[in-house]
This record gives C-alpha cells, structure tokens and sequence, in this order.
C-alpha cells in the first residue's frame, strides 16, 4: 500500500512538467510540423490544408509535400544562414566562457556577504527591459557615441570608426546579453567545490596551473555545458541583436524566419526553417545528457 502511494506520488510530481511540455511545446510543435508539410496559398491562413473534404465525390483527401524541407537543402541561402547561426552562436558561446569562468571563480570564492552582492550585480541587468539593453548598445556604439569619443579622446583613433552594423557589434551583444546564463552555473558548480582537493593537489607537488586543469576544470565541467548550452541554444535563433547591432549582411536564421513569415508570408517554408533548427539543436542537447551521465 505504501509502495503504491509512493509510486502515486512520482507519477503525480513527474505528470506536471510532462504536461507543461506538451502544453507549450510538443502540441506547439506539432502545429509547425504540419504546417511545414502544407503548401503556401494566397489565403487565411496562408498554407493548404493537409485534410480536404470533397462534399461533391463524399472523399476525404490528405495531402503533405516535402518539398519545403528539399528546397532548404537544394538553396545555399539557407544553408549559409545556419552554418552562420552555428558560427556566430559558437564564437560568442567560447568568448561567454572565457570572461564568465573568472567573473564565476571570483564569486564563487568571495566571503558571503560579498558573494551576495556580487551575484545581485550579475541579476541586475534582468531587472532592464532586454530591448532597451540592446538600444543602449546602438547609442554606445554608433559613429558619435560614446566608444568612438572616448577612442578619439585618447588618441587610439583619428576619426570615427564603424563599431555598429558589425558582425562584432553583434558578438558583442550576444555575449553581453547572455553573460549571466553562463555565470550562474559555473558559479553554481564551483561554490560546491570541495577546496580540499587543490590542497590535496598542492601537497602533491601540482603547481596552480596544474590543479586548474587537473582538479578545478573536471569538477566544474557540468557547469561548463550548462553554460554554454544556455548561451550557445537562443544565440542560434536569436533575431533582435542581429538586426539592431548587426548589418545588412550579418545572416542569421533567427532573421531568416521572421522573414519568411512576415515579409514573405510563407508560412510552410518559415516552418521547415524552425523545424530543421530544432533538430539541430538537438545534438547539443544530447550532448548535454550524455556528458553529465559520463561525469556522474
């Protein structure tokens, strides 16, 4: 009896995230699938339908095509438009890492008091509207904003250079914007380190380096995919920095989409686009699953 209602009970606590993902995503993401298998019309909606009722003949019809997922692979556009995603989210997913992992180590060894001022500090910018974070951007970086006065006022430069409309301008505000979802884990991780272990290390004759990729690097490596999972899987899609920070010629899939559905109005091909980034953001995700079982 009470094994049963012990079962009742993981049942009960499982059922409510799996209902939750099928409310807002897998329901979600059937309605896109089937719309990727229709064909664009002049019409609302503007896609056919896949089940037709022929009063006249009394016969269902169901109809899809593939050929919205084949024009992806035949076109280069759209496969230049991913593999650039991919490297943009990449690059600043690496440079994320590479400021977050000191800011991380810091907090995580700061007395307590000071460790909750500093992690208040990383939350801060969550309290700014996101938009209104990336405005600010263009006023920074703009041909008479502040950096390019700043580097005229100290010489580094003679005239105003072109920061904005940037693929730099664009890495630039990726990693910013998605700094604090690469902090939390690794500071996460590295605040339950145990210190021993560099003291055992350092006993041992490791010199700090040593211990950094010996001991400290192998404990925080859950934290590090996590981090990078979190900033490198919205980097992909990501549409409002690329085209307020970045040029006309900075493609991303995340643009892609929004064009397909609001300028172009085809909505099957626009899904075929967000259905085949899914499954590529899959890998990353299986990934994840696989390290963190290894590391246990």
């Amino acid at each position: 009896m009470m094994l049963s209602k012990l079962r009742l009970g993981r049942t009960a606590v499982i059922l409510v995230p799996m209902l939750w993902l099928a409310a807002f995503f897998f329901i979600p993401f059937l309605v896109v699938f089937k719309i990727s298998l229709a064909e664009a019309m002049i019409a609302v909606p503007p896609y056919s339908p896949l089940l037709q009722w022929d009063s006249s003949n009394a016969y269902l019809t169901f109809k899809v095509t593939f050929g919205n997922y084949l024009y992806l692979f035949e076109s280069r556009f759209y496969l230049d438009a991913y593999l650039s995603s991919l490297k943009i989210a990449a690059i600043s997913t690496f440079f994320a890492l590479l400021i977050g992992f000191p800011i991380a180590y810091l907090i995580a060894r700061s007395r307590p008091t000071m460790r909750t001022i500093l992690l208040a500090l990383v939350i801060l910018p969550f309290w700014t509207s996101f938009l209104l974070r990336v405005y600010a951007w263009m006023a920074l970086l703009k041909k008479n904003g502040l950096v390019n006065d700043f580097l005229l006022a100290t010489g580094i430069i003679d005239q105003p250079i072109q920061i904005l409309q940037t693929d730099f301008a664009v890495y630039l505000g990726i990693v910013y914007t998605y700094l604090p979802f690469m902090i939390l884990p690794l500071y996460t991780t590295l605040e339950k380190m145990d210190l021993n272990l560099l003291d055992a290390a350092q006993d041992l004759g490791a010199k700090p380096y040593q211990s950094f990729f010996l001991v400290t690097l192998p404990l925080v490596k859950p934290g590090i995919i996590a981090g990078c999972l979190l900033v490198f899987i919205p980097a992909v899609g990501e549409y409002v920095i690329p085209a307020l920070l970045g040029g006309s010629d900075t493609l991303m899939i995340g643009r892609v989409l929004w064009d397909e559905f609001f300028l172009n109005r085809d909505w099957p091909l626009a899904s075929a686009v967000a259905v085949v980034m899914l499954i590529v953001l899959v890998g990353p995700i299986m990934f994840m699953r696989n390290s963190n079982k290894e590391a246990e």
